[in-house]
């Protein structure tokens, strides 16, 4: 990814008010036209810009502005970065590794059958795959359907839990509320079976009240002399 000016106008704004320049030396590092600058040295354009300084920002430095004042037909260069971001990647299906290809069909008929609510880009997105082999394999027409069995995806490393749930949250808004018959048939995310098991444990400890226990103790002991003299 080649280097770009940061500001362009602002810088030229900057280098028309602070420097000895000519037009087209400052046209020329910040990829503008020489009646632009020419205008912006006349307080024609960019009013209200305020100066960028490319030597304050590591863009230039002060060195090849003295030279270039000193030569017209220097042409200023960018300053190498002291930083360098790496490119973005692109996006596209997820990588799988080749000692890993051979579980994706196992990991497909998992998802088919426990998330049946995932959809084939879904699938396609946790494990690397493509829509006709998990549509082969929803079908029973792959060709190592009798050798398949299901695995999670997540053990055998081709996607992580935190993507799965993600998947499964998606799916689960997009399709609405479930019935009771397909909500037994179905796995949750493990984010709510872990909120469900933390509920279940809230619920079955409660706090004992000593004060209550006491005083049941106290007046159980008042009522036993008085059963005897009845007697």
């Amino acid at each position: 990814m080649a280097q770009q000016l940061l500001m362009p106008k602002a810088t030229a704004v900057w280098l028309v008010d602070n420097t000895a320049l000519s037009f087209d030396q400052i046209a020329q590092f910040c990829k503008l036209h020489p009646l632009e600058v020419k205008a912006i040295a006349d307080g024609e354009a960019s009013q209200g810009i305020k100066g960028l300084d490319p030597v304050a920002t590591g863009q230039l430095a002060r060195e090849e502005i003295s030279l270039a004042e000193a030569n017209p037909e220097h042409k200023l260069k960018l300053s190498e970065p002291k930083v360098h971001v790496p490119e973005a990647k692109r996006k596209g299906p997820r990588y799988t590794p080749v000692s890993k290809r051979q579980d994706r069909p196992n990991a497909i008929l998992w998802l088919v059958r426990n998330h049946p609510e995932l959809k084939d880009a879904q699938i396609s997105r946790l494990v690397g795959t493509t829509k006709s082999t998990i549509e082969q394999i929803r079908g029973r027409t792959h060709w190592n359907a009798a050798n398949l069995t299901p695995m999670d995806p997540v053990t055998l490393g081709l996607c992580t839990q935190i993507d799965l749930d993600l998947e499964v949250e998606r799916a689960s808004k997009n399709r609405g509320a479930a019935s009771e018959a397909e909500h037994g048939s179905v796995l949750v995310s493990a984010r709510e079976t872990e909120s469900a098991h933390l509920a279940g444990e809230d619920d079955g400890e409660k706090e004992i009240d000593a004060d209550a226990v006491f005083a049941k103790l106290t007046s159980m002991k008042r009522s036993e002399p008085e059963d005897d003299d009845e007697s």
